[in-house]
Formats: structure tokens, sequence, C-alpha cells
């Protein structure tokens, strides 16, 4: 049985509903999100903002020094962090600490947990920054969040109703080397009346985040059938799924296959040799995101 479009956005504004008490972001970090949309904002004012939370602050300052910005010396305060890294970077780096707090929970099934999938998204994040970089594509930063972002209605899915998608789950399956036996989005179709592209999206809204980030969410399976103006970072985000799946596995249960489409490989100018050159540096800036992972 298929399911309308009116059905499908009401299963999902009532999800979204359902666990909105869960499924919040803290206000800091909303916060930050509309101080950085505001073109009138100054770096200072997004100090005032992230001085106001202790853990916050540590966090942002771990993250910059990491090897995966690989910036000289150690950087001690955020005023600092934001010269050296700008306004978006640093926005991420909040919003992917927020993420992590709703990517809790044990284990659903032998092949899925909530920690499983932050691990992937975080590969994914990383992916998505390495790709836009060799592409010489000016929004990194950007494609790191949304890649961060891309599965989070999985989480939707498994807040609202756990035992659906282990029904879900366990009727994808996984045969050798975690390769799923079933079609998940159709599945999911089947037992919630929407994919976890449907959620993501749907809980973008509710965020309020820019519309490219419910692009994403709602897209990443599907890039091309947005508008050419609208799909580049979806595309950038479907491609980073796919290379982490052959490179550093670890949920691919909505991927029965990691070969991406020559048509989007054309739409981003994507040669063989450039997405074989950046295949073989991803394990190398996947050990520099470690931090994010904590």
């Amino acid at each position: 049985m298929t399911t309308s479009t009116a059905q499908r956005d009401q299963v999902v504004i009532e999800a979204i509903r359902e666990i909105s008490h869960i499924a919040t972001l803290p206000e800091i970090t909303l916060k930050i999100v509309d101080l950085v949309e505001n073109p009138k904002s100054t770096a200072q004012d997004l100090h005032k903002v992230i001085a106001n939370d202790p853990a916050l602050c540590s966090r942002i300052l771990k993250v910059v020094n990491s090897s995966f910005y690989g910036l000289p010396g150690q950087i001690g305060s955020i005023n600092r962090a934001i010269v050296m890294l700008g306004l978006n970077a640093v926005k991420n780096i909040a919003i992917a600490a927020s993420l992590a707090k709703l990517f809790r929970g044990g284990d659903l099934t032998p092949n899925f947990s909530a920690r499983v999938l932050w691990t992937h998204s975080v590969s994914t994040a990383a992916a998505a920054k390495v790709l836009c970089d060799k592409l010489g594509f000016a929004f990194s930063d950007e494609a790191f969040l949304s890649g961060l972002m891309h599965d989070i209605g999985l989480m939707v899915e498994m807040q609202f109703d756990r035992n659906r998608l282990v029904e879900v789950l366990q009727r994808v399956g996984a045969g050798k080397d975690g390769v799923p036996t079933g079609d998940m989005l159709a599945i999911e179709e089947e037992v919630f009346g929407a994919t976890h592209q449907n959620f993501g999206a749907g809980l973008c809204e509710k965020w309020k985040f820019p519309k490219s980030f419910a692009y994403v969410t709602g897209y990443h399976h599907k890039p091309l059938e947005l508008p050419p103006e609208n799909r580049t970072v979806a595309c950038i985000v479907y491609v980073a799924e796919r290379l982490i799946a052959q490179v550093a596995p670890t949920f691919r249960l909505d991927l029965q296959s990691t070969e991406i489409d020559p048509a989007v490989s054309e739409f981003l100018k994507l040669s063989g040799e450039k997405l074989a050159e950046i295949r073989n540096t991803l394990p190398e800036h996947l050990k520099s995101v470690e931090s994010l992972l904590a």
C-alpha cells in the first residue's frame, strides 16, 4: 500500500509533536543558530552567547584543538577560536555537541544502536567536508553539519516508536559484512507510513534550521530529485555516505549498494580519479574527528 503525501505529512507531524519534549535542541544552540543566520551578527555576539555555557566552551576548544582543524598552536579562548575558524564553524561545533546528546540509547538490535548511528554520522560529516574542500566548494562547514544531521530521522523513529523501528531493522536484515538484505526505505514506508528522510526533514523544520538542511535530510538518498539549485550539498552527502560505507562501514542498513550514481558524479564534476584520491585519504581524516565522538 502506498502512502499519500498528505498521509505521510500527517505521520511526520504527529511523530515530531509526540517527541517534542525529547528532540529539543538546547536553548543556547537555537540562539547560536539564529545569531549566525543574522548577517549583522559579529564574533563578539557569538562569544557572549557561548560564554554563558562553560561545558560548551570546553567542548568547542577541545574540537578546535583537534587535528581535524589542523590549526597551528593551541587555541585557548573562544574569541580566538571564532577568529581562526569563523562563525559558521563554531556554530557547527556547538550544534554537534548538542546533537551528540540526542544520540543516546542502548542497542536496539545487534546491528543498530544510537551510538553506531552517531559514529556513522560523524564519519559522513568528515567525508562531506573533505569532498567539499577537494571539489573547491566554499561551503565545507555547511556540508559537515549536513553530513552530521543526514540520518537524524532515524532518531525521530527511535524516540517515537522503538518497537516499530526494531521491526523495520529486523525486516531489513543484514547479511555478509552488514549489507542489508531488504530495502529499508520501502520497509519504513510500510511500517511507519514515512521514511527517515521525511522525519529528518520534519525535525529540521521544527528546529527552524535553514532550508538547506531539510533538503539534505529529506533527499540524501535521491538528491537529483531536488531542483538543480538546491541539490549540491545533498549530492555531496549522498557521495560521502557511500564512501564511508566503502572505507569505514558502521551503519549502512539503508544502503543496499555503495555504488555512486554516475549522474550525481557528473553533477558535482567529480571524476573517477578525484573520487579515488578522496577515498584513499578518508581513513586519515576519520582519525582526526574522534574528538567529536566523545
